[in-house]
């Protein structure tokens, strides 16, 4: 099994998105990226005030049999905008920035590929971050599954 972490506004979306696909065993909804010294278990509340430089994040455990982590980043770019600096739609704020924190050398590699590759599509600069991966902090327990809980798959009005 292999953890993939994507950042890519709210953290709802993304959890309803991974986790329809094969090869997508887990999805937890997180924070990744802050600063672990003065935050060193972030809440939401404190993650709102876009001072402890954490990112809300999906992390995905998979079966590389199954998905890729190539497939996965598809994924991750047909599914938010990376062009827009710390916002995506509505969600303003360097938590809903856009982000790939790599787990390995490998992925790093898969990462900075697929968004030269993918940046053919755009005529403004993808500003998505490729960041080697810190401690995942777990959201708290509302916000797993939170849209499936409500029975909705999209949160945009």
């Amino acid at each position: 099994m292999k953890k993939a972490t994507f950042a890519m506004g709210c953290f709802w979306q993304p959890d309803v998105v991974f986790s329809k696909f094969p090869g997508v065993l887990k999805t937890t909804v997180g924070y990744m990226g802050g600063d672990e010294k003065k935050f060193p278990n972030p809440t939401y509340e404190q993650v709102c005030t876009n001072k402890t430089g954490y990112a809300e994040v999906i992390q995905i455990e998979f079966d590389e049999k199954k998905i890729s982590n190539s497939g996965l980043l598809k994924i991750f770019w047909n599914n938010h905008n990376p062009t827009t600096l710390n916002r995506q739609g509505p969600d303003v704020g360097s938590q809903y920035r856009s982000a790939i924190f790599y787990h390995d050398g490998k992925q790093k590699d898969e990462a900075e590929k697929s968004k030269k590759e993918i940046q053919k599509n755009f005529s403004k600069p993808i500003v998505t971050e490729i960041t080697k991966a810190g401690k995942f902090f777990p959201a708290e327990d509302y916000h797993q599954k939170y849209l499936e809980k409500r029975g909705v798959e999209s949160c945009h009005i």
